[in-house]
């Protein structure tokens, strides 16, 4: 098994900053991937960000230019700063992270930590 643990959402105003961060822990062989997910209300589970193993980054359109993702290798967690925040960033955001076992990939996912923007 694989344990995600969040940290570091919070309330900040419109234009702060904020980093959430997760730990992986467990049966982890590989790390292929980890990355940001987030669900508003009402709406569906969209991915944030995310960082391959070679260090390879991939941002949704919306962040871009104000979200920075990171990933230690050694320590197994990846952070996601978040800067020049927005009303429409407030969401539970999850962390994900894949494992690869051989041929196989396995997505595991944390519990989640609420980020809530005030305008």
């Amino acid at each position: 098994q694989v344990q995600l643990v969040e940290s570091g959402g919070g309330l900040v105003q419109a234009g702060g900053s904020l980093t959430v961060s997760c730990a992986a822990s467990g049966s982890i062989d590989s790390i292929y991937e980890m990355g940001w997910y987030r669900q508003a209300p009402g709406k569906s589970r969209e991915s944030v960000a995310s960082i391959r193993r070679d260090g390879t980054t991939n941002y949704a359109d919306s962040v871009k230019g104000r979200f920075t993702i990171s990933r230690d290798n050694a320590k197994n967690t990846v952070s996601l700063r978040m800067n020049s925040l927005k009303p429409e960033d407030t969401a539970i955001y999850y962390c994900k992270t894949t494992i690869q076992r051989g041929p196989i990939f396995l997505g595991y996912w944390g519990q989640g930590t609420q980020v809530t923007v005030s305008s």
